[in-house]
């Protein structure tokens, strides 16, 4: 009997202890969430397919544009590619070209030369002074490329539009053959016209450059703009409304813009010609156009030789000098116009 009950009592032990591991191996154990990995989406990068460098007896080229034009960034190449040559070394364009690039011309300057053909040429081929570009007076249908659009020619001299100082640094030269101006007995500048076949030249070849370049509007300008107190070229008998148009090119202003402005200004004019502040403002209008003039608050000559210069381009019919209502009007048509530009 007692054995019996030892066993029993055995097996209960046994069976408790059982349970008592069953018991522990099922505790709650709170469940660490699984994080599953997010699939990544491979996003496939547009690449540029960059056109090959043409070579031709060694000399390499790339005309084809893959930059951004809206930007103004161009990444052709006219003309040949300039390489460094590194002793030792070899410069391969595996790579060639980068996109984020732009021309180092950016305007388009326009003179005369005040000399006939045969003493521009040799004036323009010496040391000191030099264009891109010379178009003649002989009728014939040649111009006379001087120097390589990629270097810098000695045209612009001391000069400066909007906030660009040394525009030869950034721009081509074209001069085209012109007498300039005599003086009158009174003392007023009699400037000599362009023959009709020197302006065809011109436009043409105006045309292809801002083209290639995608030189803006407000950045085809005269040796006068960008220089008032020196230079009067190319003067008031070049035709500027000619080109803007006939051929598109450079800036000119909307009729109806300066009606409304010379209606408002005639008062001002009227009233105010002296006043330092009305000065003051005819002078901030004509810096904010691009001209390089310091806010004097006076009819200053450096004041009255800018004025004489927008006058040439904008106004060739009454170039004295002077603001009046319909020279201002025209100014503030054409910054109105060309304020975004």
């Amino acid at each position: 009997m007692r054995k019996t009950l030892y066993i029993i009592g055995l097996s209960t032990l046994v069976f408790s202890c059982a349970s008592q591991k069953n018991v522990k191996k099922n505790t709650y154990q709170p469940k660490t969430p699984v994080v599953q990995p997010k699939t990544v989406v491979k996003t496939q990068t547009q690449e540029v397919q960059k056109p090959k460098v043409v070579s031709d007896h060694g000399v390499d080229f790339f005309t084809t544009n893959i930059a951004d034009p809206t930007k103004n960034d161009n990444t052709a190449s006219y003309g040949s590619i300039v390489s460094a040559k590194p002793a030792g070394y070899k410069v391969v364009k595996t790579y060639f070209p980068a996109m984020a690039q732009n021309f180092r011309q950016r305007y388009l300057i326009l003179h005369y030369t005040v000399l006939p053909d045969d003493k521009s040429i040799t004036v323009l081929t010496q040391p000191g002074v030099s264009a891109h570009y010379l178009v003649n007076n002989t009728g014939d249908n040649e111009i006379y490329q001087l120097v390589d659009e990629n270097k810098r020619a000695y045209h612009a001299g001391v000069s400066a539009w909007k906030a660009d100082k040394n525009i030869n640094d950034t721009s081509i030269g074209i001069e085209i053959v012109n007498p300039g101006f005599t003086t009158d007995a009174t003392g007023k500048r009699v400037f000599v016209p362009f023959s009709d076949a020197q302006i065809r030249k011109v436009a043409a070849l105006a045309k292809d450059i801002v083209t290639r370049y995608q030189i803006p509007a407000t950045n085809v300008l005269g040796h006068a703009d960008i220089a008032p107190t020196r230079k009067q070229d190319p003067g008031p008998m070049f035709p500027w409304k000619k080109l803007y148009d006939e051929y598109q090119i450079g800036m000119w202003y909307d009729e109806g813009l300066k009606s409304n402005y010379q209606e408002i200004a005639q008062a001002d004019f009227a009233t105010k010609y002296i006043d330092p502040t009305f000065i003051f403002s005819i002078q901030t209008a004509l810096q904010k156009f691009g001209y390089g003039i310091e806010l004097s608050g006076k009819w200053d000559d450096a004041t009255k030789k800018t004025i004489e210069a927008f006058q040439y381009h904008f106004r060739p019919q009454n170039f004295d000098g002077i603001m009046d209502a319909e020279t201002y009007a025209i100014l503030q048509a054409l910054n109105v116009k060309y304020s975004i530009k």
